[in-house]
């Protein structure tokens, strides 16, 4: 059941990315182009997601344990450090110059395009090479 949970969530997940336009690469330059050509669409895709988790949070860790979990994994670091600060850096680098994060990378898989099996790959080698820096 576990499993089932985590896909049924994945594939909803990367269809609302899909559908939001969180996978299509000039929409999210467009967006990040605050000082040229700004597209204000995924403004209000950001919205929605901090008003949903804001509020999907409240109502979930008020409950005892998560559903298929025997506890909730919730970070214990709270402090802002330089690991913290220069992996922000480097996520917002690639988000910016591409046009991907992670999650939506992973969705666009599903166009089928080369180009973003090749970031794909290049992201997954960059973060086993960065555990082994570690």
């Amino acid at each position: 059941m576990k499993l089932f949970a985590g896909l049924a969530t994945g594939l909803i997940f990367g269809a609302g990315l899909a559908a939001s336009g969180m996978t299509d690469t000039a929409k999210v330059i467009g967006f990040l182009d605050v000082f040229g050509d700004w597209d204000s669409d995924l403004l209000f895709v950001m919205g929605s997601a901090v008003l949903t988790a804001a509020v999907g949070f409240q109502y979930i860790l008020r409950k005892e344990k998560p559903l298929f979990a025997l506890k909730f994994s919730l970070p214990s670091k709270t402090e802002i450090d330089k690991k913290l600060i220069s992996g922000a850096v480097l996520f917002g680098t690639g988000w910016g110059l591409y046009g991907y994060c992670p999650g939506p990378a992973i969705a666009a898989l599903g166009y089928l395009s080369p180009v973003t099996a090749v970031f794909v790959i290049s992201m997954i080698a960059g973060m086993a090479m960065a555990g082994r820096i570690r």
